[in-house]
């Protein structure tokens, strides 16, 4: 049985991307945040056809723009409605395969990826460390790895941790409301918020 792993934000992160599915997002946007996280992966380094894995692949965002570039792409998800959209937003590559699976049970032969990522996602987990292990468990020697995990914003001035810990408080207590309220709340917030601060930023 899987013990890392949070049942409570799978089901939260699926009914996200049942919602949110991506699929209106614009392609350069889309591109523009892909080259965003993925502008320090190496590709050349990459063997021909090479095989690699997304953990945590929501709704298929990253595989979208990472499929064409490899020979194989093993899709992961714990949530039964955020694979849903990811085979729909994926339906044209071939080359993705897609498991239902949390970071304890990959189901990939240890040491046989090329390379995998993680973005965003290990730090939503009960214990981060063992999940990147059970990640690079699977990954071949000198493999690699792209991680993003949140930070404690080290590099910030200090007014921005304070802002960042008023939005985690918000975070905390609307994340207790039932889903349509939450996703309410998040729209509100969005068009009242962030909307604007893009706008001016």
């Amino acid at each position: 049985m899987d013990k890392n792993i949070d049942l409570e934000v799978v089901e939260g992160f699926g009914d996200e991307w049942s919602r949110l599915d991506q699929s209106r997002l614009a392609e350069e946007d889309q591109r523009e945040i892909f080259n965003s996280y993925f502008c320090i992966f190496p590709w050349q380094k990459l063997p021909k056809d090479a095989i690699g894995f997304d953990l945590g692949c929501g709704s298929g965002r990253w595989a979208k723009l990472v499929a064409p570039r490899v020979g194989r792409l093993d899709c992961i998800d714990p949530s039964r409605a955020a694979l849903e959209v990811a085979k729909k937003n994926l339906a044209e590559h071939s080359n993705c395969q897609f498991h239902r699976a949390s970071v304890d049970s990959i189901p990939l032969e240890d040491e046989s990826a090329d390379f995998g990522y993680s973005l965003g996602v290990l730090h939503h987990i009960p214990d981060t460390e063992l999940g990147i292990k059970g990640c690079v468990s699977k990954l071949k020697k000198g493999a690699l790895f792209l991680l993003y995990l949140y930070y404690k914003f080290d590099n910030k001035p200090w007014w921005f941790s304070i802002v960042c810990k008023a939005s985690e408080i918000g975070r905390l207590l609307i994340s207790r409301f039932p889903y349509f309220l939450r996703y309410f709340i998040s729209q509100v917030i969005a068009l009242t918020i962030y909307l604007p601060l893009s706008r001016f930023s």
